[in-house]
């Protein structure tokens, strides 16, 4: 989520954003853990031997490969990263597409930032996982647009059913979770598409505008106005003028997943910030919003249809 502002800075047109992937499932924020102590003009410490390696004991596997990379063992597992070093005063931990990647002062010692790895080795490899499995998803055959084809709608799997017909129609059988689209026989495959985005951007205002005063109900403010978004960027965003907007994609989810990010937009009607007082807010109003969090954030772009 990202505080923007125009410049030159409009308190009027401040805007909090609630961003479409988030940053955990796309590029990792930096993680930083304070450097060793150094005094300016010292001489770096010198390089310390790994620690002795008992009998018994897997071996320790610690250098730089051929790419460039470093590999240092951590528990069980050989763990290759890419350090890179600067004027910053703490040592920096950013997961990425290429895997980990470290940035350290100058002064810190790779036996010192190895150190520093063990010790967030926890963040680290459940991080890297998150990013494998996302991968991994992104390898699976994209949704074939025919009769037959399911897409989400509202968490569940809804079976499209094309009849070919020249009246142009579109309708939902709840009980059978069926999509019965009515397109003339010379229709494409993008006609098919703008047919149910269509329908699917006319649930998502629907269903937004039942669920929008219940939460505004409950923390007794007023929003000025609503509409829906197609952006790229954010699940959500509100403005100090009380301007809401909800991406139709949320359509996808599950009504927990919806609620959590309107209770989110609306709570900035309380909190124009991301402070504590604001997560409390939240959770004042919708107080299983962590687990709905946690669903949003493992729900990348790779889940979705592509229109």
């Amino acid at each position: 989520m990202k505080l923007l502002r125009q410049t030159p800075p409009d308190p009027q047109q401040l805007a909090l954003q609630l961003d479409f992937f988030s940053p955990e499932f796309s590029s990792q924020p930096p993680v930083d853990q304070p450097a060793p102590k150094h005094t300016p003009g010292a001489a770096a410490a010198p390089q310390k031997e790994p620690p002795e390696v008992f009998p018994g004991s897997p071996p320790r596997v610690t250098g730089t490969t051929s790419n460039g990379r470093r590999r240092v063992q951590v528990g069980e597992h050989v763990l290759e990263y890419r350090l890179v070093r600067s004027k910053r005063r703490s040592i920096g931990f950013l997961i990425d597409d290429d895997g980990l990647r470290i940035t350290a002062p100058r002064w810190v010692t790779v036996v010192e930032i190895e150190n520093a790895i063990r010790e967030k080795q926890r963040w680290i490899f459940a991080k890297l996982n998150e990013r494998r499995e996302r991968s991994a998803r992104r390898l699976q055959p994209q949704m074939q647009w025919c009769d037959g084809a399911t897409l989400p709608y509202l968490g569940n799997n809804v079976t499209l059913r094309i009849l070919s017909a020249q009246a142009a129609g579109i309708a939902y059988d709840d009980a059978m979770r069926e999509l019965t689209i009515c397109l003339p026989p010379d229709a494409g495959e993008q006609q098919l598409k703008d047919r149910v985005q269509g329908w699917l951007q006319t649930e998502a205002k629907r269903l937004f505008a039942e669920r929008l005063p219940v939460y505004a109900e409950k923390l007794d403010v007023t929003y000025h106005s609503f509409a829906l978004s197609s952006a790229t960027t954010q699940w959500g965003s509100c403005t100090v003028e009380g301007k809401i907007r909800l991406n139709w994609r949320l359509i996808h989810f599950a009504l927990p997943m919806i609620d959590y990010v309107i209770a989110h937009e609306l709570s900035h009607l309380r909190e124009m910030n991301h402070s504590p007082r604001f997560w409390a807010t939240v959770q004042s109003i919708f107080p299983e919003f962590e687990a709905a969090k946690r669903a949003l954030r493992e729900s990348g772009p790779e889940t979705l249809p592509m229109f």
